[in-house]
């Protein structure tokens, strides 16, 4: 019997409740979630076994998200898509993730079905 390995996703953000909240819609749809309060810490977890998916907040202490995604996209790892989600809501800050390295820009807060929707799209998933 093959074995079907999940999508592993990194969720980093600050702010506890928007990890709990973005990593339980994710893990009732399937996926593996790791958790990273700040840049640095991401990088860290990526550098050991990268991800399939990054789901990133661009406000957090130590190293933002446009920070992160410029470190990442500079290592010689496998590169996964990323999805900046963001309550900075201007036309420059998605100009600067997508600059950054970003695939995709959300802005908070993120209904289930539009986080969803963006996963299954850059995992190049079809809707269960």
């Amino acid at each position: 019997m093959k074995r079907i390995l999940t999508k592993r996703i990194l969720v980093i953000d600050d702010a506890a409740t928007i990890r709990m909240y973005h990593s339980g819609i994710l893990e009732s749809a399937g996926y593996t979630t790791e958790e990273a309060w700040n840049g640095i810490e991401a990088l860290e977890k990526a550098l050991l076994e990268p991800f399939d998916l990054y789901l990133v907040d661009v406000n957090m202490p130590k190293l933002n998200g446009y920070g992160f995604l410029s470190e990442l996209r500079q290592q010689d790892i496998p590169q996964a898509p990323a999805i900046i989600v963001s309550t900075e809501a201007a036309d420059h800050d998605e100009m600067l993730a997508y600059r950054s390295g970003a695939n995709g820009y959300l802005i908070k807060p993120v209904s289930p079905e539009q986080l969803l929707t963006h996963v299954r799209l850059m995992l190049g998933e079809r809707k269960q």
